[in-house]
């Protein structure tokens, strides 16, 4: 479980997961301490959402892109290989999986005419899913093997 962890020499297609994956957890965990704060008792539906939610998404795209960047500058990576292709294409099946649950989800909510609040957050949710968990199967395909069918 240590080497899991272990950031020393890693490609930088596996930085980038680590960056997505941590990026995705912080700006939802913001998003729900600001959603949550501003609760005071009354219904959540009732909450002003849309800007914090807007920031925060907004924010954890320029916080990725600008680390992303960052990275690829100190990194002495060389170019994509193979693996990295096959495994970035399984970290975005596991991804796709969970923007199609969250749509989904979002559509039945349309359907059942809940409030805006709740379809937007399923959405959010989704995708906060889909980054964290498309990371982790990156993550996991890296430091523990890949095997491409």
């Amino acid at each position: 479980m240590s080497g899991l962890f272990y950031l020393g020499e890693v490609t930088h297609e596996e930085k980038n997961a680590w960056i997505l994956g941590f990026a995705a957890v912080a700006s939802y965990a913001v998003y729900l301490v600001l959603v949550l704060g501003r609760a005071g008792g009354r219904p959540l539906a009732e909450v002003p959402y849309v800007a914090a939610l807007l920031w925060t998404v907004g924010t954890s795209i320029v916080a990725t892109i600008v680390l992303s960047i960052v990275v690829a500058i100190v990194s002495k990576d060389g170019a994509k290989d193979q693996r990295d292709h096959e495994i970035g294409r399984l970290g975005e099946h596991v991804g796709h999986s969970f923007v199609v649950i969250g749509a989904v989800a979002a559509l039945l909510l349309a359907m059942a005419e809940a409030p805006h609040f709740w379809i937007a957050n399923v959405i959010y949710l989704a995708f906060t899913l889909s980054a964290l968990l498309g990371s982790i199967a990156r993550i996991f395909a890296y430091r523990k093997g890949f095997q491409p069918w």
